[in-house]
């Protein structure tokens, strides 16, 4: 396992190679000028100011020179300064802003997975039952609503219309506090609800599956319990399609949500990201686009070590 686990590490920085040689010819080759987006009205691509800023940024190299200093100073942790932001850090800045996204996910992610998951298991007991059909559609109807409508819904119902708690008193309708304040509760729940399906669909499917196996039926037939059967073997078998999903819902924590974020007022990675690609704030989007891949691939590697737990069947060598 070790062994395994080792070498997935060693790619990860090839990955990341890979992944900013191509984002960087994307934005290099692109339309627009780093000295237009910085200086503004100002600009003026003879003047003395433009030249030495293009020797400043190390842009008036070669192409290949410009990613050979991108990418070593990268791998020691300096994702350059702003364009739009001068004298800022691209670190500092998306660190911040990544750590609110990651709240705020990981709370509609514990929404999506508390939920769904023992809801999945639940209707897969039921099938042929009413509650089976039932629950599927009401789930896949709130899955299909727009965040753009379902946002205003949650915030009219929970902050006009105070449907909540009423001696609380009404849930704040926009702003930021942390993973610990009620602001939080709307665009966690415009989040974590659609995702809901997901989860019950998934979990539900593979109950049905493992439910058909020749050693639940062997079970059975021993004598154990209905409730023993489905702790030990039934519901442990069934999570494995399950970790996937988690594995990169947990490596997309970071990704922010454009839309809630910005409806709500949240100073989340989402709009940072929307923002810069308007303001063509380069190494922002770079440095987002590589953190957001090593995240994923740390996430495989965490979905392949959770299989082997999970499943005893399962070795790497």
């Amino acid at each position: 396992m070790w062994n395994y686990i080792i070498r997935r590490l060693f790619w990860v920085p090839f990955l990341l190679l890979v992944v900013s040689f191509v984002t960087f010819l994307l934005f290099r080759m692109g339309p627009g000028d780093p000295v237009l987006v910085i200086l503004g009205n100002k600009y003026d691509p003879q003047s003395q100011s433009a030249v030495n800023l293009r020797e400043e940024l190390g842009i008036d190299k070669p192409l290949m020179v410009q990613f050979v200093n991108y990418a070593r100073d990268f791998f020691q942790g300096d994702f350059g300064e702003s364009y739009r932001y001068r004298g800022q850090p691209v670190r500092d800045l998306i660190a911040a802003k990544m750590w609110v996204s990651a709240q705020l996910s990981l709370a509609a992610l514990l929404i999506s997975t508390i939920i769904g998951i023992p809801l999945g298991f639940f209707i897969a007991h039921k099938q042929g039952k009413w509650q089976d059909p039932t629950i599927v559609t009401i789930c896949l109807v709130v899955m299909s609503i727009p965040v753009m409508v379902f946002v205003p819904v949650l915030l009219w119902l929970l902050c006009l219309k105070n449907l909540w708690i009423p001696f609380w008193g009404g849930i704040p309708c926009s702003g930021w506090g942390g993973l610990f304040d009620q602001r939080i509760i709307v665009p966690a729940l415009s989040m974590g609800l659609p995702g809901v399906a997901v989860f019950v669909r998934l979990m539900r499917a593979s109950t049905l599956d493992v439910m058909k196996q020749d050693y639940i039926v062997t079970a059975h037939s021993k004598g154990l319990s209905p409730f023993v059967i489905d702790i030990r073997h039934v519901f442990r078998n069934s999570v494995i399609p399950i970790i996937t999903i988690l594995s990169f819902s947990l490596a997309g924590l970071i990704g922010g949500a454009i839309i809630t974020e910005t409806i709500m007022g949240i100073p989340g990675i989402g709009r940072l990201a929307v923002q810069s690609v308007f303001d063509r704030d380069y190494p922002v989007i770079m440095a987002i686009t590589l953190v957001t891949a090593g995240f994923f691939a740390i996430a495989n590697l965490f979905a392949d070590i959770m299989y082997a737990l999970v499943d005893p069947r399962i070795r790497y060598g």
